[in-house]
Protein backbone atom coordinates (compact mmCIF):
# COMPACT_ATOMS: atom_id res chain seq x y z
CA UNK A 1 0.00 0.00 0.00
CA UNK A 2 1.10 3.51 -0.98
CA UNK A 3 2.09 5.48 1.39
CA UNK A 4 -0.42 8.84 1.81
CA UNK A 5 1.04 11.72 -0.20
CA UNK A 6 2.11 14.73 2.35
CA UNK A 7 0.72 17.68 1.41
CA UNK A 8 2.81 20.31 -0.74
CA UNK A 9 4.01 23.13 1.92
CA UNK A 10 2.31 26.29 1.48
CA UNK A 11 4.79 28.88 -0.18
CA UNK A 12 4.77 31.44 2.07
CA UNK A 13 4.83 34.96 -0.04
CA UNK A 14 6.86 38.39 1.00
CA UNK A 15 5.50 40.66 -1.23
CA UNK A 16 4.13 43.15 1.48
CA UNK A 17 7.53 43.94 2.36
CA UNK A 18 8.80 45.06 -0.84
CA UNK A 19 5.81 46.54 -1.60
CA UNK A 20 5.91 48.73 1.23
CA UNK A 21 9.60 49.66 0.38
CA UNK A 22 8.72 50.68 -2.92
CA UNK A 23 5.97 52.90 -1.93
CA UNK A 24 7.94 54.48 0.67
CA UNK A 25 10.44 55.18 -2.34
CA UNK A 26 7.78 56.65 -4.51
CA UNK A 27 6.96 58.60 -1.81
CA UNK A 28 10.05 60.23 -0.96
CA UNK A 29 10.40 60.60 -4.92
CA UNK A 30 7.26 62.10 -4.79
CA UNK A 31 8.12 64.71 -1.60
CA UNK A 32 11.40 65.26 -3.35
CA UNK A 33 9.62 66.13 -7.06
CA UNK A 34 7.20 68.32 -5.22
CA UNK A 35 9.91 70.13 -3.43
CA UNK A 36 11.81 70.29 -6.77
CA UNK A 37 9.07 71.67 -8.56
CA UNK A 38 8.21 74.38 -5.67
CA UNK A 39 11.85 75.47 -5.94
CA UNK A 40 11.91 75.96 -9.63
CA UNK A 41 8.57 77.57 -9.80
CA UNK A 42 9.53 80.08 -6.68
CA UNK A 43 12.76 81.00 -8.54
CA UNK A 44 10.45 81.59 -11.97
CA UNK A 45 8.44 83.65 -10.06
CA UNK A 46 11.25 85.63 -8.36
CA UNK A 47 13.01 86.35 -11.52
CA UNK A 48 9.79 86.97 -13.89
CA UNK A 49 8.87 89.87 -10.57
CA UNK A 50 12.01 90.68 -10.01
CA UNK A 51 12.95 91.28 -13.83
CA UNK A 52 9.56 93.14 -14.59
CA UNK A 53 9.63 95.33 -11.80
CA UNK A 54 12.89 97.02 -12.87
CA UNK A 55 11.40 97.54 -16.46
CA UNK A 56 8.45 98.72 -15.06
CA UNK A 57 10.70 101.50 -13.13
CA UNK A 58 12.17 102.25 -16.12
CA UNK A 59 9.95 104.23 -17.51
CA UNK A 60 7.67 105.03 -14.13
CA UNK A 61 8.60 106.97 -11.08
CA UNK A 62 9.11 104.83 -8.31
CA UNK A 63 6.16 106.08 -5.66
CA UNK A 64 7.34 105.12 -2.50
CA UNK A 65 10.12 102.70 -1.24
CA UNK A 66 10.63 100.47 1.76
CA UNK A 67 12.97 102.76 3.52
CA UNK A 68 9.76 104.98 3.64
CA UNK A 69 7.81 102.99 5.21
CA UNK A 70 9.96 101.18 7.72
CA UNK A 71 10.92 105.12 8.69
CA UNK A 72 7.01 106.04 9.30
CA UNK A 73 6.34 102.52 11.03
CA UNK A 74 9.76 103.60 13.64
CA UNK A 75 8.26 106.78 14.16
CA UNK A 76 4.56 105.54 15.04
CA UNK A 77 5.93 102.93 17.08
CA UNK A 78 8.34 105.92 19.17
CA UNK A 79 5.53 108.15 19.34
CA UNK A 80 7.23 110.41 17.05
CA UNK A 81 5.17 112.53 14.52
CA UNK A 82 4.87 110.40 11.16
CA UNK A 83 6.46 113.11 8.83
CA UNK A 84 6.68 112.01 5.02
CA UNK A 85 7.75 114.71 1.68
CA UNK A 86 8.17 113.05 -1.13
CA UNK A 87 7.59 114.14 -4.79
CA UNK A 88 9.38 113.10 -8.25
CA UNK A 89 11.45 115.65 -10.06
CA UNK A 90 12.79 114.52 -13.49
CA UNK A 91 16.50 114.51 -13.78
CA UNK A 92 16.79 117.67 -16.28
CA UNK A 93 15.26 120.00 -13.76
CA UNK A 94 17.45 118.63 -10.58
CA UNK A 95 20.49 120.94 -10.30
CA UNK A 96 23.72 119.85 -12.00
CA UNK A 97 25.44 120.89 -8.93
CA UNK A 98 23.44 118.60 -6.81
CA UNK A 99 24.32 115.22 -9.27
CA UNK A 100 28.24 116.41 -8.87
CA UNK A 101 27.80 116.50 -5.43
CA UNK A 102 26.85 113.15 -4.85
CA UNK A 103 29.22 111.56 -7.03
CA UNK A 104 31.86 113.55 -5.61
CA UNK A 105 30.61 112.10 -1.82
CA UNK A 106 29.46 108.52 -2.51
CA UNK A 107 30.59 107.26 -5.28
CA UNK A 108 33.96 108.65 -7.55
CA UNK A 109 33.73 106.67 -10.26
CA UNK A 110 30.00 106.43 -10.56
CA UNK A 111 30.30 106.82 -14.47
CA UNK A 112 32.92 104.10 -15.17
CA UNK A 113 31.97 101.06 -13.04
CA UNK A 114 29.62 98.97 -13.58
CA UNK A 115 27.70 98.68 -10.22
CA UNK A 116 30.33 97.50 -7.65
CA UNK A 117 33.48 99.91 -7.34
CA UNK A 118 35.52 96.95 -5.69
CA UNK A 119 38.58 99.05 -4.54
CA UNK A 120 36.58 100.92 -2.54
CA UNK A 121 35.13 97.64 -1.11
CA UNK A 122 38.53 96.66 -0.43
CA UNK A 123 39.51 99.69 1.85
CA UNK A 124 36.15 99.66 3.62
CA UNK A 125 36.99 96.01 4.36
CA UNK A 126 40.44 97.10 5.63
CA UNK A 127 39.43 100.32 7.87
CA UNK A 128 36.54 98.44 9.22
CA UNK A 129 39.05 95.23 9.98
CA UNK A 130 41.01 97.50 11.61
CA UNK A 131 38.53 99.40 14.20
CA UNK A 132 38.14 102.34 12.54
CA UNK A 133 34.73 103.93 11.85
CA UNK A 134 32.77 101.52 9.94
CA UNK A 135 32.36 102.95 6.47
CA UNK A 136 30.60 101.58 3.87
CA UNK A 137 32.01 101.08 0.05
CA UNK A 138 28.74 100.73 -2.23
CA UNK A 139 28.25 102.41 -4.77
CA UNK A 140 25.38 104.70 -6.19
CA UNK A 141 24.04 102.21 -7.89
CA UNK A 142 24.03 99.86 -5.21
CA UNK A 143 22.28 102.19 -2.58
CA UNK A 144 19.55 102.91 -5.85
CA UNK A 145 19.19 98.91 -5.73
CA UNK A 146 18.59 98.60 -2.02
CA UNK A 147 16.55 101.63 -1.50
CA UNK A 148 13.86 101.00 -4.09
CA UNK A 149 13.68 96.75 -3.66
CA UNK A 150 14.86 96.00 -0.41
CA UNK A 151 14.88 96.67 3.11
CA UNK A 152 17.54 97.88 5.66
CA UNK A 153 20.16 95.46 6.81
CA UNK A 154 23.49 93.54 6.67
CA UNK A 155 22.86 90.05 6.12
CA UNK A 156 24.86 88.07 3.42
CA UNK A 157 20.95 87.31 2.16
CA UNK A 158 20.31 90.44 1.51
CA UNK A 159 23.70 91.79 0.24
CA UNK A 160 23.27 88.84 -2.40
CA UNK A 161 19.93 90.36 -3.60
CA UNK A 162 21.47 93.96 -3.60
CA UNK A 163 24.10 92.59 -5.83
CA UNK A 164 21.50 90.72 -7.95
CA UNK A 165 19.38 93.59 -8.02
CA UNK A 166 22.29 96.07 -9.39
CA UNK A 167 23.95 93.90 -11.75
CA UNK A 168 19.54 94.49 -13.29
CA UNK A 169 20.03 98.28 -12.68
CA UNK A 170 22.87 98.72 -14.81
CA UNK A 171 21.84 96.53 -17.49
CA UNK A 172 18.35 97.69 -18.26
CA UNK A 173 18.17 101.07 -16.84
CA UNK A 174 21.42 103.01 -17.48
CA UNK A 175 23.43 105.38 -15.55
CA UNK A 176 20.89 108.72 -15.96
CA UNK A 177 18.07 106.34 -15.10
CA UNK A 178 19.59 104.89 -11.87
CA UNK A 179 20.99 108.84 -11.51
CA UNK A 180 17.63 110.01 -11.57
CA UNK A 181 15.51 107.17 -9.17
CA UNK A 182 18.60 107.67 -6.67
CA UNK A 183 18.16 111.41 -6.06
CA UNK A 184 14.33 110.74 -6.30
CA UNK A 185 14.37 108.02 -3.41
CA UNK A 186 16.83 108.52 -0.96
CA UNK A 187 16.90 110.00 2.64
CA UNK A 188 17.81 113.28 2.97
CA UNK A 189 16.60 114.27 6.08
CA UNK A 190 13.98 113.17 8.72
CA UNK A 191 10.92 112.12 6.71
CA UNK A 192 12.61 114.21 3.40
CA UNK A 193 13.08 111.91 0.52
CA UNK A 194 14.41 112.99 -2.57
CA UNK A 195 15.50 116.13 -4.41
CA UNK A 196 12.89 118.21 -4.56
CA UNK A 197 11.48 117.63 -1.04
CA UNK A 198 15.13 118.49 0.14
CA UNK A 199 16.09 121.56 -1.54
CA UNK A 200 12.42 123.07 -0.19
CA UNK A 201 13.07 121.74 3.21
CA UNK A 202 17.09 122.69 3.36
CA UNK A 203 17.21 126.11 1.57
CA UNK A 204 13.18 126.88 0.55
CA UNK A 205 14.43 127.01 -3.18
CA UNK A 206 13.50 124.43 -6.28
CA UNK A 207 15.74 121.64 -6.84
CA UNK A 208 17.27 123.06 -10.50
CA UNK A 209 18.95 125.99 -8.59
CA UNK A 210 21.06 124.92 -5.75
CA UNK A 211 24.85 126.52 -5.52
CA UNK A 212 27.88 124.16 -5.37
CA UNK A 213 27.79 124.71 -1.70
CA UNK A 214 23.94 124.13 -0.85
CA UNK A 215 24.18 120.90 -3.17
CA UNK A 216 27.50 119.23 -0.88
CA UNK A 217 25.72 120.40 2.05
CA UNK A 218 23.00 117.75 0.69
CA UNK A 219 25.71 115.46 -0.36
CA UNK A 220 27.28 116.01 3.29
CA UNK A 221 24.77 114.35 5.42
CA UNK A 222 23.68 111.54 3.48
CA UNK A 223 25.66 109.19 5.73
CA UNK A 224 22.97 109.98 8.38
CA UNK A 225 20.34 112.62 7.02
CA UNK A 226 18.44 112.12 10.24
CA UNK A 227 21.08 112.92 12.28
CA UNK A 228 22.82 115.93 10.21
CA UNK A 229 21.70 119.15 8.94
CA UNK A 230 22.81 120.56 5.70
CA UNK A 231 22.08 123.88 6.73
CA UNK A 232 23.40 125.42 10.61
CA UNK A 233 25.56 122.34 10.49
CA UNK A 234 28.40 121.06 12.69
CA UNK A 235 32.21 121.55 12.03
CA UNK A 236 32.58 117.87 10.96
CA UNK A 237 29.79 118.62 8.40
CA UNK A 238 31.07 121.86 7.12
CA UNK A 239 34.91 120.18 6.83
CA UNK A 240 32.66 117.49 4.32
CA UNK A 241 30.77 120.48 2.15
CA UNK A 242 34.27 122.22 1.38
CA UNK A 243 35.69 118.89 0.95
CA UNK A 244 32.79 117.59 -2.08
CA UNK A 245 33.23 121.23 -3.30
CA UNK A 246 36.68 120.62 -4.58
CA UNK A 247 36.42 117.23 -5.17
CA UNK A 248 33.28 118.67 -7.79
CA UNK A 249 35.90 120.57 -9.68
CA UNK A 250 37.26 117.01 -10.48
CA UNK A 251 34.44 115.53 -11.65
CA UNK A 252 34.07 117.28 -14.96
CA UNK A 253 31.34 117.54 -16.86
CA UNK A 254 28.84 114.33 -16.48
CA UNK A 255 27.91 112.23 -19.38
CA UNK A 256 25.58 109.25 -18.86
CA UNK A 257 26.16 107.78 -22.23
CA UNK A 258 29.87 107.46 -21.40
CA UNK A 259 30.69 108.46 -25.57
Amino acid sequence: MAAPKKPAPKKTTTTSKPKSKTSAKKSNRSFGEKVKWFLIKTMLWFFGLSIGSVIFFKYVPVPFTPLMLIRAIENKLGGKEVYFDHDWEPIDKISMNLQKAVIASEDGTFLTHNGFDFKALQKAYKSNERGRRIRGGSTISQQTAKNVFLWQGKSYFRKGLEAYFTVLIEIIWGKERIMEVYLNSIEMGDGVYGAYAATEHWYRRDASSLTPMQAAGIAAILPNPRKFKATGSSSYINRRKERIVREMRYVGKINYDGK
